[in-house]
């Protein structure tokens, strides 16, 4: 690991640089620390440090009231709690050879000991992979409900699934690594939101039963590693080994100990992924789109936790070169790949494909990896993305359905619908509820003193400052319309920054306070800072100019664009029968006149043409681009 980064200077009560800390064997004061002792002090060094880094509050801290997003955690989680206990232990359990009682769900949920991806990709492609998300978001939302059948359940799972820990399943696997960094995930859930008093230690249980059958290090995606079983079949390569790295270090902070601090540097992928970005390599080109841009949470982590200006840098370098791949929605990836730079990749899939975007995978793996950025670089254009990709994807996924069918792409193709996955408990199914949860903590983040406001839904942030209770509530129709006004409520008069995040395309913002203009204030691309003693019924108004833009797919095909209003895409409506792309000229799209609160329409020489976001296509046919006369 490189020194730097917001661990590298800590010190601990007795002085001692953590460098030192680590390379002394840990001897304090003439005493030498192991075990739970050495961690403590690690922690606390943890604790104490980082105080440049913006803080995200709980998911009880936040109330939404905004009906897409509040939609989708309660229909994700419904399905979840509908779920029986035997159905979703039944792969687990089968895989170790134990009695399985119970309907089978099937898909890929289901085990097939004679499966082959050759013939079928549905029946029992990646058994048991999507049970450590589920108890991740049900544990998620009970820390956003309290509601005690949610965590009664998650324990009971928990208890159960312990029961079946053996190493048959990581043998019978295609995905041990992906299985365990979920089941990983799962269970540090438990612990930190639902306080399992046993999660940790069925964790130990599970690492212990798991780690013999990883591979020692990050293998890449495709490199065979385990030659009995992939000699012929390519699928036992697709394991994601490199990607566990975020899920141990993580563990190592919500007190599993210093064992998943070194696992998890163990598995960071450096040589052939990490160096290279740090070195602003573009090494992006045909790897798998989410698993990768998913890895980059581990460099971001590794900054965090460990204090890595090599991998806060590999993921800087990372996510520009991945915007500059990025569909105005903020998708990325088509057909699951990312691209070589300067390709005509992107343009081409308009045509040449329906699979644009993984969605709920790809958007749960962006907006972590956002957060991250943002909360180490306070820099707003990482919150503008996370916006983007919200707006423009993942909130129109089409709803999770008891049978298993699950959203999987989103697709930008000039011929375009929003259908479900032929698959049923596709890998979608699993980050979907976690997605579902995790708005709450995107929106807003803390800082001593100071609190930022990153994303724009109707909602109430509830904390304490020292022993001042608060409250911020937002209201707004926005991104349909361009005001958003906050209120203060405050136990007593404080002294505080708030910061609101002004969008790079947001020309011409104001912020005002109780009705009085703040003069430099709204600079776009940057938050606005308004210090001041805030009291109870302070308001705050933010006008965000929502002007048309047009951006083009490429550098090479400006005349292929995608019409934006503010953060929204304006996709345009077609006819079933109609196939050509519509040709409409660049003044008719930035001209479109507003019809009702969520459609456009556009006047072309051929006719009308409705365009409205993605969030209300329904089952309509559309497309993302148009060709410009």
């Amino acid at each position: 690991m490189q020194a730097g980064g917001p661990l590298s200077m800590c010190h601990n009560k007795e002085g001692i640089s953590r460098r030192r800390f680590l390379q002394t064997g840990s001897v304090l004061a003439g005493v030498t620390l192991t075990g739970n002792a050495l961690w403590d002090r690690l922690a606390w060094c943890a604790q104490t440090s980082g105080s440049a880094m913006l803080s995200e509050f709980g998911y009880g801290d936040v109330t939404i009231a905004s009906d897409l997003p509040e939609q989708q955690l309660i229909n994700t989680i419904d399905v979840l709690m509908a779920l029986s206990d035997d159905s979703l232990l039944k792969p687990l359990r089968q895989m170790s050879g134990q009695a399985a009682p119970g309907e089978d769900l099937g898909g890929w949920y289901h085990y097939n000991p004679n499966y082959d991806y050759r013939k079928e990709f549905d029946d029992g492609f990646a058994p048991a992979c999507t049970f450590g998300q589920w108890v991740s978001a049900l544990a998620r939302s009970y820390a956003v409900t309290g509601d005690q059948a949610v965590r009664q359940r998650v324990m009971r799972l928990n208890q159960l699934y312990a029961r079946t820990i053996t190493a048959d399943f990581y043998i019978n696997n295609r995905f041990p690594a992906y299985c365990y960094d979920k089941l990983l995930l799962g269970l540090i859930d438990s612990h930190t939101y639902v306080k399992d008093p046993q999660a940790l230690a069925i964790l130990e249980q599970t690492t212990n039963t798991a780690l013999p059958h990883l591979p020692g290090h990050a293998i890449e995606h495709g490199v065979p590693w385990r030659t009995e079983k992939d000699k012929n079949d390519v699928s036992w390569t697709w394991d994601e080994s490199y990607t566990i790295s975020e899920n141990l270090l993580l563990a190592s902070q919500r007190g599993a100990g210093e064992r998943y601090y070194k696992l998890g540097l163990q598995y960071l992928d450096d040589k052939d992924w990490f160096d290279p970005l740090s070195r602003n390599e573009h090494v992006l080109n045909d790897r798998h789109a989410y698993s990768y841009v998913n890895s980059l949470c581990s460099a971001m982590m590794a900054y965090m936790v460990a204090g890595s200006e090599k991998h806060l840098r590999a993921a800087r370098n990372a996510f520009a070169m991945l915007q500059n791949q990025s569909y105005a929605t903020g998708g990325w990836g088509p057909d699951e790949t990312l691209r070589a730079p300067e390709s005509n990749d992107l343009y081409a899939s308009l045509e040449n494909t329906h699979h644009s975007f993984e969605t709920p995978c790809g958007s749960y793996a962006h907006f972590k990896l956002t957060r991250y950025l943002l909360r180490v670089t306070r820099d707003s254009r990482y919150g503008d993305s996370m916006e983007r990709v919200m707006y423009n994807t993942v909130l129109g996924a089409k709803p999770l359905q008891e049978n298993g069918e699950n959203f999987y792409y989103s697709d930008y193709n000039y011929n375009a619908k929003r259908v479900y996955k032929q698959f049923r408990w596709a890998c979608c199914s699993g980050t979907l509820p976690q997605v579902a949860t995790d708005y709450r903590i995107n929106m807003y983040f803390r800082a001593p003193r100071a609190v930022y406001v990153n994303l724009y839904l109707p909602s109430t942030l509830r904390w304490m400052e020292n022993d001042t209770a608060l409250s911020l509530t937002q209201e707004s129709n926005y991104p349909f319309e361009d005001h958003v006004t906050f209120t203060v409520t405050s136990s007593k008069p404080v002294d505080l920054t708030l910061n609101f995040r002004i969008p790079a395309w947001a020309e011409e913002a104001t912020v005002s306070v109780n009705g009085i203009r703040q003069k430099e204030l709204g600079t776009p691309g940057q938050f606005a800072a308004v210090h001041r003693e805030w009291k109870s019924g302070d308001r705050i108004e933010l006008n965000l100019p929502l002007t048309m833009r047009l951006e083009a797919i490429d550098k090479r095909h400006t005349d292929t664009v995608a019409l934006l209003r503010g953060p929204l895409v304006l996709m345009a409506v077609k006819n079933e029968q109609e196939s050509p792309v519509p040709r409409i000229t660049r003044q008719q799209l930035l001209t479109a006149a507003r019809i009702s609160e969520r459609q456009w329409q556009v006047d072309t020489v051929s006719g009308k043409v409705t365009m409205q976001p993605f969030i209300s296509m329904g089952d309509l046919p559309y497309t993302t681009y148009v060709k410009l006369v």
